[in-house]
Formats: structure tokens, C-alpha cells, sequence
């Protein structure tokens, strides 16, 4: 058996893929990544200290190490500056998926390694394989509601050989008996929410905070002034509320179907796929990492954690960039969203390709 590093957040996921490791007969050693305690009294309620107590307790009853580790420099370096210069940018970045690839399976995995670990093991719901004289891919979890591979798209090769997803294989029920079953305290815990380590701050309030207001006109599609906006960063494309601008059409609602950034305009439309902006045929994804060879002519494209994978056509452009083509028009794709590519064979989409970030969203929903 070999030493593991557990990324122990204070959830129930982290605290049984733990208990699991110790099971399987492994020296475990947990570790809470330190990474923000909200000096800055941002409105909203950030529960490290709850976290790390509920930590501690899960390893008082596992008889494991605890120890946490600061990693708040780090953190704002490599994740919240890229989200603010994101929003800045007026592009829809995701912080969740760089907190993987830079924090646990980056700065701590570097910890681990210089520490002597084999590896880090979080509480994913993922499956890692691997394949001999090949390398290794990220498979979707069993529970397909709670499936979180699509956060994983932007590791390294080098990163996923070293991970460990011990609850990928259960399902949220199993995890919360198996939590029972070992006598954890956190085991009835709720889920957390919010932006990843930051905890419950509603994103507009944390942008407020770093971003000034930048206000400007809300137009329709033919230009037309039907409101104002106190900034392109506070909203991002398909958004239904939020805007405060009625709609003349009874029971259809607006929703922003765009951003002119030159002139500082948010754009709004009607749902539906005629409507301009709002569904994509097209896009260009760049940047991508994590692919054992090139991504092959079809994929299954999935745009955000919570959407379909669709399936695409995939040219690619050189400068590890890649064209998609998809088959059936796709809502709300933006700039800076990551894309995570999934192989379209018999294994039904469940093997994580890559990932990379939009670059360009084409809206020609008659064809390109």
C-alpha cells in the first residue's frame, strides 16, 4: 500500500474518500488547503474555521494526521487573479476548474510529492484509468447527477497519474452510509456552495468588491435603449435575471444574448434559437491541455458543468486550438467558459479527453 495525501475539505465527499484509503489498508494524511478567510469582509459567509473543526473531527475518528496547510498567496495568484482579470476582460471564466488543476492537483500535489506521498486523493466524483504504455484518462463518476470530471478537464497528464478518486465509484447515498457506517461527524453535512474555497459570497458581491461599477446602456437586438447596467462583468450570456428590464411580451422574458464591449452595451433577446447570439453552431476552443494525443474528429463537447455534452465535429487549427462544429445549436456558449472534451466511441462519452477555454462563439444558427 503506499502514503496518500487527502485533500480533506470538510465535506462528507473528501472525509469518505478518506475513510475508504484507510480501509484499503493505506497510509493516509489528510490536509486542509488554507486558501481564503475573506480579510476583506466581502458580504457573504466564508466557513473556514467550521471546515477545519468538522476536518479535524473526521480525523480524530479515522486516527489519522491532520494538518493545514497556507496556501492563501497561492490561491489569489493563480486563481482569484485570473478570475477578476477574467470578468475584467468580459469573458465568463471558471474558477472551480483552475482551482483543480493550479491548488490541489498543483501547489499541493507539489507539496505532497516533496513530502513523500504517492499522490493527492480528493472527494471527486471521477474514476481515473489507466492504460498501459499509453497514460492515464479521467472517466465520469458512477452518480451521474453528481458526475464531476467536467472540473478535471484542465489537468495535466502528469497531474491525473498522481490522483486518486476513491468515492468515484459510489454514489452520493453510498458516500453518506459510508460516512454513517465510520462514524464521521460530518456525515449528514450539506453540501457546500459557492465559489470554490471562497464559500457562500454571491459572485456580484465579490466582484463589487475588486471591480468598479462600470455602467452603461442595455439595448435590444436592433440597438434599442431599455435600460442601464452597472457593469458588463456582473452578467454573462443566456443570464434570465438579474437585468431588471421588462419584457413587452407577456410571459417571454428577456435574457442576454450578448456583450459590446467596445461600447460598453449589454445586449438582450428572446429565448430561442432563432434568436441571435444566444445558440452557437460554431465555437473555437484553445488552450487545451490534459489530451494523450490529438482530439479526435468527433467529440462530445460539454460547455459548462451543468450542460449536455453535445456532439461536435472537431478541426483542428494548429497552436492547440481546435474548431467545433456542432450538430445541433448549443445556448448560451461564452468566452472563457472551459470546454471539456469527451471521446465519442463505445465507451457512451464517459472518457474526459481535455479541455481547453473558449476563444470565439459563432451564432449562424442556419448553418455555418
Amino acid at each position: 500500500m503506499s502514503k496518500v495525501l487527502v485533500a480533506l475539505s470538510g465535506g462528507v465527499d473528501s472525509a469518505a474518500a478518506a475513510a475508504l484509503l484507510v480501509q484499503q489498508g493505506h497510509e493516509v494524511v489528510a490536509a486542509y488547503m488554507k486558501n481564503w478567510v475573506n480579510e476583506e469582509n466581502i458580504p457573504g459567509e466564508c466557513p473556514w474555521e467550521r471546515d477545519i473543526e468538522d476536518a479535524l473531527g473526521v480525523c480524530r475518528a479515522l486516527h489519522i494526521e491532520f494538518r493545514v496547510i497556507d496556501l492563501i498567496e497561492h490561491y489569489r495568484n493563480r486563481v482569484v487573479n485570473y478570475l477578476l482579470e477574467g470578468y475584467r476582460n468580459g469573458s465568463t471564466p471558471n474558477p472551480d476548474v483552475l482551482c483543480n488543476r493550479e491548488m490541489k492537483f498543483g501547489v499541493l500535489l507539489d507539496y505532497a510529492l516533496e513530502q513523500g506521498f504517492c499522490g493527492v486523493a480528493t472527494g471527486h466524483y471521477a474514476l481515473r484509468e489507466d492504460v498501459p504504455g499509453e497514460g492515464s484518462y479521467i472517466l465520469r463518476g458512477v452518480d451521474r447527477n453528481k458526475d464531476q470530471s467536467y472540473f478535471l478537464a484542465l489537468m495535466r497528464q502528469e497531474q491525473i497519474a498522481r490522483a486518486l478518486f476513491p468515492v468515484g465509484g459510489l454514489t452520493k447515498p453510498e458516500v453518506r452510509e459510508l460516512a454513517r457506517r465510520f462514524h464521521l461527524p460530518n456525515a449528514e453535512k450539506k453540501d457546500s456552495q459557492g465559489i470554490c474555497f471562497i464559500g457562500r459570497v454571491k459572485m456580484s458581491d465579490f466582484l463589487r468588491h475588486y471591480l468598479p461599477d462600470n455602467p452603461g446602456d442595455i439595448v435590444d437586438l436592433q440597438g434599442r435603449v431599455l435600460g442601464r447596467h452597472n457593469g458588463l462583468h456582473l452578467f454573462t450570456m443566456g443570464q434570465r435575471h438579474g437585468h431588471r428590464v421588462a419584457s413587452p411580451r407577456e410571459g417571454v422574458a428577456y435574457v442576454v444574448v450578448g456583450k459590446d464591449l467596445a461600447h460598453n452595451r449589454l445586449i438582450l433577446g428572446y429565448e430561442g434559437e432563432e434568436t441571435q447570439g444566444l445558440y452557437a453552431r460554431s465555437a473555437v476552443v484553445g488552450s487545451i491541455t490534459n489530451t494523450l494525443r490529438p482530439l479526435p474528429e468527433r467529440v462530445f463537447a460539454q460547455p459548462r458543468y451543468r450542460a449536455a455534452a453535445v456532439p461536435a465535429r472537431c478541426t483542428p487549427l494548429g497552436e492547440g486550438k481546435v474548431r467545433l462544429d456542432f450538430e445541433a445549436p448549443v445556448r448560451a456558449v461564452a468566452p472563457g467558459q472551459v470546454c471539456a472534451f469527451y471521446a465519442p466511441d463505445a465507451d457512451r462519452g464517459e472518457r474526459l479527453l481535455g479541455g481547453g477555454f473558449f476563444e470565439s462563439v459563432g451564432s449562424d444558427v442556419a448553418g455555418n
